[in-house]
């Protein structure tokens, strides 16, 4: 099964052959600003199975810490994923075409999540990385 996604202008279009693992919500001030929302929803994928089908060119990168790069359209600047020194190893679900087979399992680095948001689902809450899991 084949995992389809792309940025809002169509620019640039990815596939994913497998499953996604480990999604969920991101409420780190990062994540925040970079999505401008509450928060980000990721997914891990496996590097070896990801590949652009169209677009790598108008993909950006910013380098959010040391060896993790965002991913973005520089087009219409939707945001992609995420980099591990130098392979994609993340995705955001809003880029998703269709049913991305995950559900988010937790939300995580609530201890700075936005004043002004209230978690109101039932989902485990992290104030950062819980164990064993890690979208880089």
């Amino acid at each position: 099964m084949a995992i389809s996604g792309s940025c809002l202008c169509a620019a640039v279009s990815y596939e994913i052959e497998g499953t996604l693992s480990d999604a969920g919500h991101c409420h780190c001030t990062m994540c925040r600003k970079g999505h401008g929302a509450a928060f980000a929803s990721y997914a891990s994928v496996d590097p070896d199975r990801f590949r652009w089908v169209s677009g790598s060119d108008a993909v950006a990168r910013f380098e959010s810490s040391a060896g993790e790069d965002r991913l973005f359209c520089r087009i219409c600047g939707s945001t992609l994923g995420g980099m591990s020194r130098g392979r994609v190893t993340s995705i955001t679900l809003g880029s998703v075409d269709d049913d991305p087979g995950v559900r988010p399992l937790s939300h995580i680095f609530v201890g700075s999540k936005a004043s002004w948001h209230e978690i109101t689902d039932d989902l485990p809450q992290f104030e950062e990385w819980p164990p064993g899991e890690n979208w880089s």
